[in-house]
């Protein structure tokens, strides 16, 4: 027996999430079929966190045991032969025995992206939410900052309490812009269920001037979901890369 760590990056679209389900095509099942028609689908596939439907990854990480003995190398190229085209598998790892991908992880980043004022790439469209309005991103990057830090964000959890305790760190929240494209990214130790958009949403309606600059300050203060913004679509969000600490650091 062999433990793998698998890096993956995927399309969500037509993804119902990454966590198997029976009669449901998800990346957690594409990926052990994979395993499966080199002679082992595997045991304890297990990825860093769970995306929901038509959320994307850049940078997913999965741990896998298998019997398969093909090196590394070789095994890489075998699978990707095996894999739908909307799954790309960046790189596979040799590791200890007791290495467990969602255990282990130390911090993750997601990024959601925007383009604004009635502009569209259609050869982005999967990856992007459309705002017609024209946000405001001054206003925008001076509401982000007070998540920054340890908190209770059970105001930005979707049917809280989904886990043991809603507090989190956020290490770092960034909202870059290019043009008419604007995307918040945030690095944290873990994430709530929905917790990156339901932060975007609330952005994007002080971007558009319908809530104060404190609107984010304010809801994290009040401890209720109902005070926050909409949840923002899917498809706008990506895992952007997962961080684990020695020895099962890696550059990616």
């Amino acid at each position: 027996m062999r433990t793998l760590r698998l890096v993956v990056g995927y399309d969500g679209t037509e993804f119902n999430g990454w966590q198997y389900q029976v009669g449901q095509r998800t990346v957690q099942g594409a990926l052990e079929e994979a395993f499966g028609r080199l002679g082992d689908p595997g045991k304890y596939c297990r990825g860093s966190g769970r995306t929901d439907r038509g959320v994307h990854a850049r940078g997913q990480v999965a741990s896998l045991v298998t019997t398969i003995g093909i090196p590394i190398n070789k095994l890489l190229f075998a699978l990707r032969a095996h894999l739908p085209d909307d799954i790309d598998l960046h790189r596979i790892d040799e590791m200890p025995p007791d290495f467990d991908a969602l255990r282990h992880t130390q911090k993750k980043t997601y990024r959601y992206t925007i383009i604004h004022g009635g502009k569209l790439d259609v050869f982005r469209r999967r990856f992007q939410l459309q705002v017609p309005q024209t946000l405001d991103p001054e206003r925008m990057k001076k509401a982000i900052d007070p998540l920054h830090g340890t908190h209770d964000f059970r105001a930005f959890e979707t049917r809280w309490p989904n886990r043991q305790s809603s507090v989190r760190t956020i290490y770092r929240i960034e909202l870059g812009v290019d043009n008419w494209l604007v995307w918040l990214e945030i690095e944290a130790n873990g994430f709530l269920y929905n917790m990156v958009r339901a932060i975007t949403g609330t952005m994007i309606d002080i971007g558009r001037g319908h809530r104060p600059v404190s609107a984010l300050a304010d809801t994290l203060a009040s401890g209720s979901r109902s005070q926050a913004g909409p949840t923002a679509p899917a498809k706008g969000l990506c895992l952007q890369s997962v961080t684990y600490p020695d020895p099962f650091k890696f550059e990616s």
